[in-house]
């Protein structure tokens, strides 16, 4: 195969996943925007300034965990460069798709589980299931989570302990300021400046590494790198990607995140962003790509089940539950489909 042609592809490969980097930022926007917006701590043109500083440099300065967990999933190791590039591409275009899909009809869907459903759903298509590291077996047999294993068992257990943390946080706030006056909402205000900062740079620091993975892994099999190591162009182009996608907004989004779930106050969007903060920042240190919109969502819930139960809209909730689910799926089909389409028309 032509070493220019290779060349070709594993650069416009690389375009397309730092434009998915920009769609998982306008998507996920709405994670950390809507509950400042909900509760008025700021101005919608203020909060966009502080969350995008603050996205920037996440991944600047958080390492590169999660992009070493995201990079390994699949193996190309017996693949020819030629269709292993392709077959990253067709994936990276099944996990934009869900991404628009979901953001047109204004459902908090996880860009997460777009980006594995759709390279799991390229690769099985055109080299096998035995190209995906799924790690399950190896996890039962001797407790070590890697690849698919690893992803999953981090974007189950996030929302969970998202609604936890959420309850309990927001409980123990509530019985801090028992007795206080109206005036504590100023000071709540406020303090989500630093807890939207915290929450923007956790964000940064989790989501950006998962394009970081996939971009040092085209370089990998285009043969501009020898071995798996992040450059530091590609955590800054990374970086400025989703950080462009915060500044657009995911306006439809918003409106679910901030007022879909629960009528959000300043208590419930402090506990709430600090709660999500916390734990996707954690993930991050461990290499584990969580869903921050599911963290997001189910701390809002956690925080509206520990205020009023009956005033969380469990049908809206429900809703963005079985988006959860279809993503992975639903992604992967529209990638398996799309690389098929191509692999006829083209062989």
């Amino acid at each position: 195969m032509d070493a220019n042609f290779i060349t070709v592809m594993m650069w416009t490969t690389i375009i397309v996943v730092l434009i998915f980097d920009y769609t998982n930022g306008f998507h996920d926007a709405s994670n950390i925007i809507g509950s400042i917006i909900a509760s008025r701590a700021m101005t919608p043109i203020q909060s966009v300034i502080v969350v995008a500083t603050f996205e920037l440099l996440g991944p600047l300065l958080a390492g590169t965990a999660v992009a070493n967990t995201i990079g390994k999933f699949i193996t190309f190791n017996d693949i020819p460069a030629n269709i292993s590039i392709v077959v990253v591409l067709w994936g990276m275009f099944g996990a934009i798709f869900w991404n628009l899909l979901t953001w047109w009809f204004g459902l908090p869907s996880s860009s997460s589980h777009a980006l594995v459903g759709g390279l799991i759903g390229a690769v099985v298509v055109a080299a096998g299931a035995d190209h995906v590291v799924w790690g399950f077996a190896k996890f039962w047999s001797t407790g070590k989570l890697e690849g698919v294993a690893k992803v999953v068992l981090s974007l189950i257990i996030s929302p969970i302990l998202g609604f936890v943390f959420g309850y309990m946080f927001n409980s123990l706030v509530g019985f801090m300021l028992r007795g206080a006056t109206p005036k504590a909402n100023n000071w709540l205000k406020r303090f989500q400046y630093i807890s939207a900062a915290s929450l923007a740079f956790s964000h940064g620091s989790n989501d950006a590494q998962k394009s970081m993975g996939i971009v040092t892994l085209c370089l990998v099999l285009g043969g501009a790198m020898q071995k798996f190591e992040v450059p530091f162009w590609v955590v800054m182009a990374c970086a400025l990607c989703i950080t462009l996608g915060i500044l657009s907004g995911g306006w439809r989004i918003v409106r679910t995140i901030g007022f879909g779930i629960y009528k959000v106050r300043p208590q419930h969007a402090f506990s709430a962003q600090l709660t999500a903060g916390t734990l996707i920042f954690g993930a991050a240190i461990w290499g584990a790509p969580v869903s921050t919109t599911h963290i997001a969502s189910t701390a809002i819930m956690g925080v509206g089940s520990s205020d009023r139960p009956k005033a969380v809209r469990w049908a809206k909730a429900s809703e963005i539950v079985s988006t959860w689910i279809i993503t992975i799926p639903g992604s992967g089909a529209v990638s398996a489909l799309t690389y098929w389409i191509f692999a006829t028309l083209a062989y």
